[in-house]
């Protein structure tokens, strides 16, 4: 006759209290994102719908000229007759963020390069660490930087009226997003199989042919997700931008102006501003106007390394 034995099969108490833990700490994440956004949103509401804020704050005039006014773009809220125009902050954004890529993108994805390809082990061993560091420093301290050194020693290079613009404050922006995108380009061209490499050198290609024919096409997903996040960084900076840029809210073309970005608008206004009143509306319509080009920036994004991975692994797009 068999003997039937029976296996009590023990809970497994660990896993699902870790399991839960997980579960709650991306629930916790998403619940907060959501609550942010109906915050915002409900004291960006008055801007559409209440005629007290919408007689003050008219909603076209904040993108386009103001026609009865000599400055067809001006942002002064607090006057005699209030004028809203979004148009120099965000031109300000984007001559900072723009000077900050150039100078950090090719920095960054040449120093992932040199780091990934190229550097003898001890030599990435220090690289990686030092870039790194970067990251952790406050961006007050990039801002202090910026205010006294960097801006002194640009205007006595180059001999700028203004010693505050839109340059000092990219450059000092450009060390924030430098970090970022160096970590991820190089995380990037680390995770190329070596036999990309072997192949290529088999074939007669020498190290700097491998590098940047195959190894960095193959990481080209890689590398374009850096770039997003390294613009997501660099147009939602706010202490470098407001003690480095002048705070001018002026609508021009030249780099060299003082600029203010939206960010900075933001802080610099909103502990002062009337609670309830068109200005303190308009100072959440920008919050809301940040989170809209961060989210399309991210969108955008996510699909362009969806399309260039399906591209490299010889996928059709649909």
């Amino acid at each position: 006759m068999k003997k039937i034995i029976h296996f009590r099969v023990k809970p497994r108490v660990k896993e699902w209290i870790i399991e839960t833990l997980i579960r709650s700490s991306a629930g916790m994440v998403i619940i907060s994102l959501i609550l942010i956004f109906l915050f915002v949103g409900k004291e960006t509401l008055p801007i559409f719908f209440s005629s007290k804020v919408k007689q003050e704050v008219n909603l076209s005039r904040l993108f386009l000229p103001q026609q009865e006014q000599t400055e067809k773009f001006v942002w002064q809220p607090i006057s005699k007759v209030p004028q809203y125009s979004m148009i120099p902050l965000i031109l300000g954004t984007l001559k900072a963020t723009i000077i900050a890529l150039l100078f950090a993108l090719p920095l960054a994805i040449g120093a992932a390069i040199f780091t990934s390809e190229f550097a003898p082990y001890w030599l990435r061993e220090l690289i990686k660490p030092v870039i790194e560091l970067l990251a952790g420093v406050p961006s007050v301290v990039l801002g202090f930087f910026a205010l006294i050194v960097l801006a002194t020693w640009l205007q006595n290079i180059f001999g700028w009226t203004f010693r505050l613009n839109a340059v000092s404050a990219g450059i000092a922006l450009g060390l924030a997003v430098l970090p970022i995108v160096y970590t991820v380009t190089e995380d990037a061209l680390s995770a190329v199989p070596n036999s990309y490499r072997e192949g290529s050198l088999a074939l007669g290609a020498n190290t700097w042919q491998t590098a940047w024919g195959v190894v960095l096409p193959a990481a080209l997903p890689g590398v374009f997700a850096a770039c997003v996040l390294g613009f997501g960084r660099a147009i939602g900076e706010t202490m470098i931008v407001l003690m480095a840029s002048g705070n001018a809210a002026i609508t021009s073309l030249k780099f060299t102006d003082s600029v203010r970005t939206l960010s900075a608008t933001i802080a610099a206004e909103l502990a002062e501003v009337v609670v309830g009143s068109a200005h303190y509306h308009t100072l959440f319509f920008i919050g809301a106007f940040l989170f809209l080009i961060t989210f399309v920036n991210n969108l955008l994004g996510h699909w362009f390394v969806q399309r260039l991975r399906r591209r490299l692994h010889g996928e059709s797009s649909p």
